[in-house]
């Protein structure tokens, strides 16, 4: 076993978003997710296979759903978002890093 903090290494060059696997496994995977005001693009929606449930740990992130449904996340909030809900990345805060836990599952 290797105990490693969710906290912990985060890259001094946020200029790209960074995903990391932390565990991936039939049927389930755990990214960490790393954002200084990174956004989706503005045309395409994330349109996922796998249910996802996904926690901010640090930082704050508004996440928007198709029909213009909007939901602010800051830290302590986790959300599921069922297997082809369309969402995409609104924003995230541009001032401090936030870090994402997501777990994506079938």
């Amino acid at each position: 076993m290797i105990r490693k903090n969710i906290s912990a290494d985060i890259p001094g060059n946020t200029s790209k978003e960074v995903f990391e696997d932390i565990v991936s496994a039939d049927g389930v995977r755990i990214e960490r997710i790393i954002s200084n005001g990174h956004s989706s693009p503005d045309s395409g929606w994330y349109d996922q296979d796998e249910n996802e449930w996904v926690m901010v740990i640090k930082g704050s992130a508004r996440l928007v759903f198709e029909g213009d449904q909007e939901v602010l996340l800051c830290e302590g909030d986790y959300l599921n978002i069922p297997r082809h809900t369309k969402h995409k990345v609104a924003w995230t805060d541009p001032d401090n890093i936030t870090v994402w836990l997501a777990v994506f599952y079938r």
